[in-house]
This record gives structure tokens, sequence and C-alpha cells, in this order.
């Protein structure tokens, strides 16, 4: 099985996608393709790129890169995340990803170019073995860190916050109260701004962002309330995009 699929800024489709089975490597940079390039080149056709300005390497389940320009840093985001990326500095070689879905990001002479990188494959402990779904023992199982019921409108109110940035546009602006009772109206018609504040303040609370009102101090005031949920909510993937679905009042899958 292929470990990486390199897919190039205008793809047109599987044919124009490079996929790297583990220990294969490629460059990406302005040399040029035909007799004597490398097998494994990704053509990045603009004077402010190297000739030769990159290299990704697959592993089994992961992928690194390296920075062989002088002078520039490349950006690796998770178009999935709420805001995450890393930085590759220059001469960096071997930097590892973490992310399923990349955007690789070249500065080059007043613009930005990118390229995604797909790493599909993965590796997964039994899911039988102690502390797994269950281990046959009928021993205590551990808690859910953070125990969500997906049939519950809190849910859908947190599907409705983060679904911008699960549908491709990570730096998107979160929905206003309004507009999320606007999104929900249709599988919750008695959806109105006080109670889907009240889900968002009750989710602050759920997650742990905040202390419950009967405690002693309250907690601290939470500044920037609905972007800490989001933020929470994708980097431990307690949302996905298949949750949205409960959007359009389906089951998730």
């Amino acid at each position: 099985m292929h470990s990486i699929i390199v897919v190039p800024a205008h793809s047109t489709g599987p044919a124009s996608q490079l996929r790297l089975a583990p220990g294969e490597s490629l460059t990406f940079g302005r040399r040029a393709t035909g007799p004597g390039a490398p097998a494994h080149h990704l053509p990045l056709t603009h004077g402010g790129v190297s000739r030769t300005a990159g290299r990704i390497t697959a592993t089994g389940t992961y992928w690194t890169i390296g920075n062989l320009s002088a002078h520039q840093t490349y950006v690796v985001e998770n178009p999935e995340g709420a805001g995450e990326h890393i930085k590759v500095a220059p001469g960096r070689i071997d930097a590892p990803v973490p992310f399923e879905f990349s955007r690789v990001v070249l500065p080059a002479a007043g613009d930005l170019l990118s390229f995604e990188v797909w790493a599909p494959r993965h590796d997964y402990a039994d899911p039988t073995a102690p502390d797994g779904p269950d281990d046959g023992t009928g021993a205590e199982l551990t808690a859910p860190a953070f125990p969500l019921d997906r049939t519950k409108r809190y849910f859908q109110v947190l599907a409705a916050l983060c679904e911008s940035r699960l549908r491709g546009a990570p730096h998107a602006p979160l929905p206003t109260v309004e507009q999320i009772t606007a999104r929900l109206r249709p599988v919750w018609p008695a959806a109105g701004r006080a109670s889907v504040q009240w889900n968002v303040d009750y989710l602050a609370v759920k997650l742990r962002l905040k202390q419950p009102p009967e405690a002693a101090d309250g907690g601290p005031r939470l500044n920037g309330k609905k972007e800490s949920l989001v933020s929470l909510a994708l980097r431990f993937n307690l949302v996905d995009e298949d949750d949205l679905a409960v959007l359009d009042g389906r089951a998730p899958a």
C-alpha cells in the first residue's frame, strides 16, 4: 500500500497525483522535468522557488519533509485542525509531519505556493487489548476523557461551531449565535438565541473549560469561549466531518 499521496495544487485527478511507498522520496522545486529528471519530482514552476526546494520521504504511517532552501521557512498546515501547523526552518531535514491531511505552503517572491500531502495509511493497536473497548475480563473500563452524547442538542451546537473548519476552511471566522440558530432551525425548530447560547455555556462547563456556576467562585471568565471550544474539539477529534450529519438530522456515520 502507498504510504502517502502528493496532490499538486491544480490536480486534475488521480493521474496527476504522486504516490510514494514506504522508504521512497520525492523532491519538489523548480527543476525541469524530462529525460534525466528524478523519478519522483513535483515541479513548482515559479522563479522564486529553488531548483530543489525540498524533499518528502514516506515511512510506514507518516512522512517527513526537508527544507533544502537557504533562507525560506516552509509551513505545513492541517486543513482539518484549529489552525494547527508546523514550521520547517531553512536547512531542516526529516521533520516529521503528524497530520493525515496536510497543506505545504512555500513563500515565493511575494506569492504563496502550496500542494497537499495525504497520509491515508494507519496502524492501530489490537482493540481487544486491556483498556480497549472490551478486554474480556469484565474489569472496569477507563472513563472517557470527554463524554459527549451525539444525540443531544449541545452536540448539534458544537458541530455547527466546527462546521466551516471541518469543511476545509481552517481560518474561517466562527459562526455567530444567530448564524448557529439559523443553521439548526430546520432540525431544531424551537432553536433560539437564548437556547443556543445556553448550550455553548453548557459545553464550556462539560468540556471543563469553565467551572460550573454552582462552584464557589464560578470559575474564571472565559474570553473567546467559542474559539476555545472549537480548538479543543478539533485538536482531540471530538467532532469530525462525519458528525456534521447531525446538522441535517441524520445520525453520524
